[in-house]
């Protein structure tokens, strides 16, 4: 009898670090589920790339910032998964849809607080809870934090909140999720070169070369840098790590 691939549902997974880390998954012989919010073609060649690792992969419609819809969601996913995956359960969820908002504390509008929480903190704390009727026991959640909730750089007083909000988080799904043997770890990125932002980091050369000055290994992280963490917290291998906080930063202010 073949054995079951587990499989990996990841938001915002059709481009930037998310379809780095889905495709890091795929390499590693997982099946792939991924969210777009709007640009289905990107998220349907990114099923394609992901389908070159000899994985199954399908794309979902998810706007995360509207909890309302999550239940219509998981209806979704549950339909996808008997028929895509000839499976009843999925066995890890990546938290990786984002927005960047840049605002001093002084400037921030209510406007971009409630965006901010509504997608890093309200949509991934509801998205998670409606998942876990879906999650395999001795499966795994990977929340995505950021360097920017250990250090302070001006412009993202809300959006580092919201992180370290989920850090919090993580170690109360840890130790709530245990009995079900679910692991709950964060990941927290440094600064990336991707189009997150409107790509500061990676198309402002000035913003590029004071973040590798202040970076131990001297550059900017790239894609590349983290997807293949997030997969690894996806394997057999990470079993016994739980409720941490894992920094992929080059060494970022230290």
């Amino acid at each position: 009898m073949e054995t079951q691939n587990k499989i990996a549902l990841v938001t915002g997974g059709s481009r930037g670090l998310g379809k780095n880390a889905a495709l890091k998954i795929a390499s590693k012989g997982i099946d792939v589920i991924i969210t777009y919010q709007s640009k289905k073609e990107e998220a349907e060649q990114t099923v394609k790339e992901i389908k070159e690792f000899g994985v199954n992969a399908a794309a979902l419609q998810l706007n995360v910032a509207d909890s309302t819809t999550f239940d219509a969601f998981f209806a979704e996913v549950k339909n996808v998964l008997k028929t895509v995956f000839n499976a009843e359960k999925f066995d890890f969820l990546i938290n990786n849809a984002g927005v960047g908002i840049h605002a001093s504390f002084a400037e921030t509008t209510e406007e971009q607080f409630d965006t901010l929480v509504n997608i890093h903190y309200k949509g991934a704390f509801f998205l998670t809870q409606k998942a876990l009727a879906l999650l395999n026991d001795g499966s795994g959640i990977i929340n995505v934090s950021s360097g920017l909730a250990r250090f302070a750089t001006p412009g993202y007083a809300a959006y580092a909140a919201m992180k370290g909000a989920m850090e919090t988080l993580t170690k109360y799904q840890a130790k709530e999720l245990g009995a079900r043997g679910i692991r709950s770890n964060i990941i927290a990125p440094g600064a990336i070169e991707t189009d997150f932002g409107g790509g500061v980091v990676r198309d402002n050369d000035q913003v590029n070369a004071g973040i590798a000055a202040n970076t131990a290994l001297g550059r900017v992280g790239l894609p590349d840098d983290i997807g293949g963490v997030i997969a690894f917290l996806c394997t057999e291998d990470a079993r016994w790590i739980n409720a941490q906080r894992i920094e992929a930063s080059g060494g970022m202010f230290l």
